[in-house]
């Protein structure tokens, strides 16, 4: 379990903090379409501004690569942040360094909240110069950092920034950090991990930590059909990593070296497009027909997998297990989603997923919220679970 400071650790009346917050959220029409980022920082918010202090929120929005472009700038999220907030007044500073920035922080009632201008509007944030850094550090007496969804750049407000000033960890922060420990560190056994998605090439880290530290890998997705071909079975037009054969067999031979039991699927529903309506066919991985797709796991795969998770104590997800996007290709993830949100809501399992596609898949299951948790992160989720450093957290870290 990484050692870190929260705000348990913190004095903050009365203290300028800057929080790390990760706003980059869609838009659509000057709107926001999903208030999730913005809705989990606000706790953190909420409980800074309570005792006193004085909150300058830092984030990103999109990337203008260090020049000010007017559709990427933050004010228009100053309201709807307050919004969320339960009616504060969020103030907005059209910069997040120099006098603009002084000047609305000097402004700033103790309790107060104070959204600064994008920080990617200057090149030193991506760059982590020192200069940029100081500058910003020069606003506050306290730095918090609630972005674990940005914790694997080393950027100047998530790296830097935790080198300048008293530094720790926000709630959120706090909460992805811990039940990450429990997933993959001191996990509670049997531990298992689902992990799903198109190629292996993107995930070549991540199998490679998971089967050297989990007691069941599931492979579904795209990236079972490379391994069904690694060991021989013919995959019709299906997706599949030809070259990757070798690689895939490395990574079996890694896991059975180290116990771990890799479950691929023993049947599949075939297609001939990926289209909705399309005629599909449940066969056997050993008899798709070579002018066929396969698009999903089959049910006898997918109940199978429910009840192995009967079994487990502990479980991280990354990726679906079909095409969930297109019914019916959504069965097999629906189901053992399901099945993982079942065993987690009776008290029998830790349940952690993550990853852009692996939220939207949960979601669409119906069960987001029954995991014991979902993470918000992307790449940063993903490089954890490659057992990667994460430069923001490894400076928490120095920092404690």
């Amino acid at each position: 379990m990484p050692a870190f400071k929260t705000l348990d650790d913190l004095d903050l009346a009365g203290r300028a903090v800057l929080l790390r917050v990760d706003f980059n959220v869609p838009m659509a029409g000057g709107k926001v379409t999903d208030l999730t980022r913005i809705e989990r920082a606000a706790p953190t918010v909420r409980e800074l501004t309570a005792a006193g202090a004085k909150v300058l929120l830092l984030s990103h929005f999109g990337r203008p690569k260090g020049k000010v472009v007017p559709e990427m700038s933050l004010a228009p999220l100053a309201p709807v942040v307050g919004a969320v907030l339960g009616g504060t007044s969020v103030a907005f500073a059209a910069d997040c360094v120099g006098p603009d920035a002084a000047s609305a922080l000097a402004e700033l009632p103790e309790g107060g909240v104070l959204l600064l201008e994008n920080l990617r509007f200057h090149g030193g944030e991506e760059a982590n110069e020192a200069a940029f850094a100081d500058g910003l550090a020069a606003l506050g007496d306290l730095y918090v950092n609630d972005a674990f969804s940005a914790a694997h750049r080393a950027h100047a407000s998530t790296e830097g920034l935790a080198r300048r000033l008293p530094a720790a960890a926000g709630r959120l922060m706090q909460a992805e950090l811990e039940h990450l420990a429990a997933a993959l560190e001191q996990p509670k056994r049997p531990l298992a991990a689902v992990v799903g998605g198109a190629k292996i090439s993107t995930k070549l880290d991540l199998l490679g930590n998971l089967v050297a530290k989990v007691d069941m890998l599931v492979i579904g997705g795209g990236m079972a059909n490379t391994f069904l071909n690694a060991v021989g079975v013919e995959v019709g037009r299906s997706l599949c990593e030809h070259e990757m054969a070798e690689t895939a067999r490395e990574i079996l031979a890694k896991a059975k070296a180290a116990g771990c039991d890799v479950v691929l699927p023993t049947d599949a529903v075939v297609a001939g497009e990926l289209a909705a309506g399309v005629k599909t066919e449940v066969v056997s991985v050993k008899a798709v027909p070579a002018g066929q797709m396969i698009l999903d796991l089959g049910p006898a795969t997918a109940e199978h997998l429910g009840r192995r998770l009967g079994d487990c104590a502990s479980l991280v997800w990354n990726g679906p297990l079909g095409c969930f996007e297109v019914p019916p290709f959504d069965a097999a993830t629906n189901l053992v989603a399901r099945a993982a949100a079942e065993r987690t809501k009776a008290g029998k399992l830790l349940s952690v997923a993550g990853g852009g596609d692996t939220v939207a898949a949960l979601a669409h299951a119906g069960v987001l919220a029954d995991f014991s948790y979902v993470s918000a992160a992307g790449g940063a989720f993903l490089e954890w679970l490659e057992g990667k450093t994460l430069p923001g957290v490894k400076a928490l870290e120095d920092a404690a």
